[in-house]
């Protein structure tokens, strides 16, 4: 089992979503970029985490964060809290593991099994500059719909057409003012509606920070972490990525 002392860091995954500033004025952590495959399993040996909170996760330029490598991270003990973003998605598909998650997106991707992967997908910047949100995400885009609809703003017609609009445009190419410009809406609308744009992932990875200790304690004490079994795929997908494999089986306190 892992260190789960109570100094023992959280870390934290983080790119678009949130930004670092407001994130390290939320919780105290180590904050590291997206994660990519082999990410976690670097991360846990440098760090010795009680915990890692998924928020972000790179998948084009590299591969993305292998559900196999969370399931690890689980079996040495720390605590896998998933939200927003990527997190939502691997929160989604591991929480019968022992993944937590928070957040609505995190809720909606368990309750739709099939919904599709890049509603959270943003187009960034680059590191350098902190990974700045250059697109809009679906899931922020279709809460803000909903939102001026029940503001009696626009009609359900219009807030399903908006809805249709953005799902057309890729997720490189999807903001605010494409997809009002692909519904056919003027273009002076797109700043009046920025300013009532639901920020739904940041709220999901704000929430996430917020409850990250009392979830890793509580987990810590009270659940039962799976067992692990290395697979020869995964064991080459690592060597493929450069990451030497022994440190799968090198992970002591």
């Amino acid at each position: 089992m892992a260190d789960t002392k109570v100094d023992s860091p959280i870390l934290v995954f983080l790119g678009p979503t949130l930004r670092l500033t407001e994130a390290q004025f939320t919780l105290d952590a180590v904050y590291l970029q997206p994660a990519a495959q082999g990410d976690i399993l670097l991360a846990a040996h440098a760090f010795r985490p009680r915990a890692m909170v998924l928020i972000d996760g790179q998948f084009e330029d590299r591969p993305a964060v292998r559900h196999k490598e969370i399931l690890w991270a689980m079996a040495q003990g720390i605590v896998m809290i998933g939200a927003a973003s990527m997190g939502a998605l691997r929160a989604a598909e591991l929480n019968d593991f022992g993944m937590i998650g928070v957040g609505l997106i995190y809720r909606w991707y368990r309750r739709f099994r099939l919904a599709p992967d890049d509603a959270v997908a943003v187009h960034s910047g680059p590191a350098e500059l902190g990974f700045p949100p250059l697109t809009d995400s679906l899931v922020d885009l279709q809460r803000t719909s909903s939102a001026l609809m029940r503001e009696k703003r626009i009609t359900p017609i219009e807030r399903d057409e908006l809805t249709k609009a953005a799902r057309t445009l890729n997720f490189r190419d999807r903001t605010l003012a494409a997809v009002l410009d692909r519904a056919g809406w003027p273009p002076e609308t797109a700043q009046a509606l920025r300013q009532q744009m639901v920020g739904q992932k940041r709220l999901d990875a704000i929430a996430a920070l917020q409850s990250a200790p009392a979830l890793a304690h509580q987990a810590s004490t009270t659940r039962r972490f799976p067992g692990w079994v290395a697979t020869n795929t995964f064991l080459r997908d690592l060597e493929a990525g450069g990451i030497d494999i022994k440190l799968v089986n090198t992970y002591k306190l």
